[in-house]
C-alpha cells in the first residue's frame, strides 16, 4: 500500500505516517516544516524505519506540488493535512489563511488531476464550517454549555456558515474538494473534524487547547482561560482520528464523494476549564491558578459532531474516551518536557 500525505510531519500527520509505517505501508511525507515541531516529528519518523520517502515543499507553490504528482499517480491513498489550523491567526492573517488552506487545497487537488490518479483523496476538513449556528438554541448549565434540542449533536445536514477567515478558507476548500469528486471523478471523502488530541501535539494557546493546558501546566506557564470556560467540545484521540482515515480508505465504493463528521461525539465531550480544570489538577496533583479574558473572535459556545453517519456507512467510532486520552497525552508531555523548550 502506498499512501501520501501533505502536511505529514505536523501533529496528525506524523501519528498517520507512523500507522502506515507500522503496517509495512509506503508513506511519502510532504511537509514545508515551518510549523514548530514538525522537525521534531520528522526526525522521529525517520527512526521508526520502514519505507518513508520525505518530500520538503509547500502547498501554496505550484511548481512543489508538480513534485507530488508522480507520487500521486500510483498511491492508494492521498490524505491532505497541511493547513493553516488557527482561528486567531486567519483573524489576524487571512490572506496566508486562505492561500494555505483554500489555495493549497486547490493546488492538490489539481495535482491529482493532473495526475490521473485514482487514489482515495481524503481531505481534513473542520467543524467550523458550521459556523456559530446561531439557529439553534443553547443552554447554560452549571458547568457547560448545551444544545436545548440536538441529542446527538449537529449533523452533516447543518446548513454551512463560515463565520471566520478559517471558516471560509477551510470551507471554500471543503466545497472544492467535494465538487471535484462529481466533476473530475476523482474519489474524494471529506471529514469535517472536532477537537483532535494525543501526542506529538505541540498545542499553543492559539490552537490545540487540550495539549497547550498540559504542555504550559508541566512548564510552569500561565493559563488564559477566553470566555467563561463553560465552552463545550468534543474531544477526538488522534489514534481514533487516524482509523478513521483507515476505515474510509478501506471502504471503496462506499465512503466515494461522501461528507462525514470525525470527532468524539456526544459521548466524548468536555467543558474547557469548569470540567478539564479539575482533570488537569488531578494528573498534575495539585490547584491551579488561570486567568480569564473576553471571548475570542469566531469561538461557539458549544459544539457536538453527530457521529452516526460514519458509523453507519463505513461502521467507524471513537474507542478512546476523554479521561483515557487526556492521560496519555498527559504521560507524553511529561515524559518528553525536553521536546518543548
Amino acid at each position: 500500500m502506498k499512501i501520501v500525505i501533505t502536511g505529514g510531519a505536523g501533529f496528525i500527520g506524523s501519528n498517520t505516517a507512523s500507522y502506515y509505517l507500522s503496517r509495512k505501508a509506503d508513506v511519502v511525507v510532504f511537509d514545508n516544516l515551518v510549523r514548530r515541531g514538525t522537525d521534531k516529528n520528522l526526525s522521529w519518523l525517520k527512526s521508526l524505519g520502514g519505507n518513508l520517502t520525505f518530500v520538503r515543499g509547500d502547498i501554496t507553490d505550484v511548481k512543489d506540488m508538480g513534485k507530488l504528482i508522480p507520487f500521486f499517480s500510483n498511491a492508494d491513498a492521498v490524505i491532505h493535512l497541511a493547513a493553516q489550523v488557527a482561528v486567531t491567526t486567519s483573524v489576524t492573517d487571512p490572506r496566508t489563511d486562505f492561500e494555505i488552506n483554500a489555495l493549497g487545497t486547490f493546488n492538490a487537488l489539481e495535482a491529482m488531476r493532473a495526475s490521473e490518479s485514482k487514489a482515495k483523496f481524503i481531505y481534513s476538513s473542520t467543524n467550523k464550517v458550521y459556523g456559530g449556528m446561531d439557529d439553534i438554541k443553547v443552554v447554560e448549565r452549571k458547568n457547560r454549555y448545551a444544545y436545548a434540542s440536538l441529542p446527538y449533536g449537529a449533523s452533516e445536514l447543518q446548513p454551512l456558515d463560515f463565520h471566520s477567515p478559517y471558516g471560509c478558507s477551510k470551507g471554500a476548500a471543503d466545497q472544492y474538494v467535494h465538487d471535484y469528486g462529481r466533476i473530475y471523478d476523482l474519489d474524494t471523502v471529506v471529514l469535517r473534524q472536532s477537537c483532535i488530541y494525543g501526542p506529538r501535539q505541540f498545542g499553543v494557546e492559539d490552537q490545540g487547547w487540550v495539549a497547550w493546558f498540559i504542555i504550559a501546566t508541566a512548564l510552569g506557564k500561565k493559563l488564559t482561560i477566553y470566555g467563561d470556560g463553560k465552552q463545550v467540545r468534543d474531544l477526538l484521540y488522534v489514534e481514533d482520528l487516524v482509523r478513521a482515515y483507515d476505515m474510509a480508505i478501506h471502504a471503496g465504493e462506499n465512503t466515494r464523494g461522501k461528507i462525514y463528521n470525525i470527532g468524539g461525539g456526544n459521548d466524548n465531550t468536555l467543558s474547557v476549564w469548569t470540567e478539564f480544570g479539575p482533570l488537569l489538577e488531578k494528573l498534575f496533583k495539585k490547584k491551579l491558578q488561570v486567568s480569564f479574558r473576553d471571548w475570542r473572535p469566531g469561538d461557539q459556545k458549544i459544539f457536538v459532531a453527530d457521529i452516526r453517519k460514519a458509523k453507519k456507512e463505513f461502521g467507524w467510532f471513537p474507542r478512546t474516551t476523554v479521561p483515557e486520552g487526556v492521560s496519555k497525552l498527559f504521560y507524553w508531555v511529561t515524559a518528553n518536557k525536553h521536546l518543548f523548550g
